[in-house]
């Protein structure tokens, strides 16, 4: 962190002592991002996670980085991730949480190489946050961007920020305050008037990036839709097997709807415009010859019982033999099956099962996992509203919302309303479907669209483009969401920048790793001191 100002000890026990503060740091720092995530929704304590970690490796040797990583990322994701082991057991989760802790552990290497001096640097430590993010983003197997920094910020006053930076730039902003948090503890502990001033300018900085987004505009002016989003629970004794006999879910969404209708027609409910059920909300495949009749003639029952048009989701096999898809249908009054999307991003170890030999010994889920066909074209979906207009929707199936080149071809596709079709019934009474649904919000301000958020099993919400959840179901309950969604057609800021972010911030490091400060803060032998440690 900084230089003593008399003679530098150097034993064995003082080495101790530094290299045991840095592993705390990065113990606590992962502890601080746990935290920050929705379950407990800290938010401001992603900004001290990251803060702790650039402590933790400034003037370390680089395995010291990585120790201190790996243990952030350990304290992170184990907590996080325990939905993981619902059904698929400790030994899925536990590896799961360990190949994410292994990113952290790379930027804590990253960072070292990057602060040598012993010196916190903001500006490049940020960008290194943000490659990591990218890294986790994208490898192995396509990716897993849960948990991304800018997710666990849905309730903080700098959430519209994202609308200009989209959310690997907002990584990049909330690093940046951990940074200059981080220079004002490195200041504060240094000698010296002018040290302490630096501290000061470090900590209003730190202040301005954490105030200022709330000056950014939210608009919400559009359109109204009146959304029905049904929430159907799932069926007792499902959760033993994940199956229920075939037909059981889209009976029970047809039911809802039909008692939405009923709701209607007696003056209790105001009539929807557009009615959205979940992934997996029909049991029955609508393009398999067998049963496609069956489940098509039971859906325009309720299509036309409510009188609107219907959105919702099943896997098919879209009438052939091949590997199923993940699909989402929608169905019109008077006329039927109208329009398809079948997912591209497909959930690596959800949807798809990468090393399926290895991987068969650490559960026995694994063989219960179907590979699932990818897509070609994003979910940009025409959907005529009940009352004649036309509304583009953008549908992102559960894993896809995580995905920025998922929903930013949404937009840029001509989407004004995204639709996030989910099951979430995979795992248990966790924090992964309030995650889940934080992400929505922060993606509605990303991008400046309402979103309508419905799950299997909860938790469902209609999310206004401000990131304000107007509407919301308990988990494991049975739910009709009935509310009025503005639709806009304006782009934020993020869909230009969002692309530039990786590259910009690859930049940054690269120059950042050739040129390094040439002035050392004074020692007091503490994490960060040049020790060895």
């Amino acid at each position: 962190m900084h230089r003593l100002a008399r003679p530098v000890r150097t034993g064995h026990g003082y080495f101790l002592l530094v290299l045991a503060a840095r592993m705390l740091l990065g113990l606590l720092g992962g502890a601080a991002l746990w935290l920050a995530f929705p379950g407990n929704d800290v938010w401001w304590l992603a900004i001290v996670g990251c803060a702790a970690l650039a402590l933790a490796t400034a003037g370390a040797s680089w395995w010291v980085g990585a120790l201190s990583g790996l243990l952030l990322g350990l304290a992170w994701f184990t907590p996080m991730f325990t939905w993981a082991g619902t059904y698929a057991g400790a030994p899925a989760w536990l590896a799961m949480s360990v190949a994410s802790a292994f990113y952290p552990a790379a930027l804590g290497v990253l960072l070292t190489l990057l602060q040598r001096t012993g010196a916190v640097r903001p500006v490049v430590g940020a960008a290194a946050w943000v490659l990591m993010e990218w890294a986790r983003s994208v490898t192995p197997f396509g990716g897993f961007p849960w948990a991304r920094l800018g997710f666990s910020q849905a309730d903080s006053p700098m959430l519209g920020a994202v609308s200009l930076l989209a959310v690997p730039g907002f990584g990049f902003l909330l690093a940046l305050t951990g940074g200059l948090l981080a220079v004002a503890v490195q200041r504060f502990l240094a000698p010296g008037r002018t040290h302490l001033g630096r501290a000061t300018g470090a900590l209003v900085a730190a202040a301005v990036l954490v105030v200022g987004p709330v000056l950014v505009p939210r608009p919400t002016g559009g359109e109204p839709v009146r959304v029905a989003a049904l929430q159907g629970d799932i069926p007792e004794g499902y959760t033993r097997t994940l199956t229920a006999e075939p037909g059981t879910m889209l009976n029970r969404y047809a039911d809802r709807t039909h008692e939405l209708a009923a709701r209607v027609d007696a003056g209790q409910a105001a009539a929807p415009d557009l009615v959205v059920w979940p992934e997996g909300a029909t049991d029955l495949d609508p393009l398999d010859p067998r049963v496609g009749q069956a489940a098509n003639d039971q859906i325009m029952a309720a299509v036309e019982a409510v009188g609107a048009p219907l959105v919702l989701g099943g896997l098919s096999r879209q009438g052939g033999a091949g590997p199923p898809a993940n699909m989402v249908f929608s169905y019109l009054p008077g006329l039927g099956l109208d329009q398809t999307y079948s997912k591209i991003y497909l959930a690596p170890f959800g949807e798809v099962m990468p090393l399926r030999p290895l991987l068969r010994h650490l559960s026995p889920w694994v063989d219960r996992i179907v590979d699932l066909s990818a897509g070609d074209r994003p979910g940009v979906v025409p959907v005529p509203l009940a009352d004649g207009r036309p509304v583009d929707l953008g549908l992102a199936i559960c894993f896809e919302l995580v995905v920025d080149r998922a929903v930013r071809d949404l937009v840029t596709g001509g989407a004004q309303l995204l639709v996030v079709p989910t099951s979430n019934a995979w795992f248990g009474e966790g924090d992964q479907s309030v995650q889940h649904l934080a992400i929505s919000r922060v993606r509605a301000v990303e991008y400046g669209r309402s979103v309508a958020h419905v799950s299997n099993v909860g938790v469902s919400g209609l999310i206004t483009p401000d990131g304000v959840v107007h509407q919301r179901s308990d988990p494991y309950t049975q739910a009709t969401l009935l509310g009025q969604l503005p639709v806009r057609t304006e782009q934020t800021l993020a869909v230009h920048t969002g692309p530039w972010v990786v590259p910009a911030a690859a930049l940054v490091v690269a120059v950042g790793l050739f040129w390094q400060p040439r002035r050392r803060l004074p020692r007091r032998g503490s994490p960060g001191a040049h020790t060895g440690a």
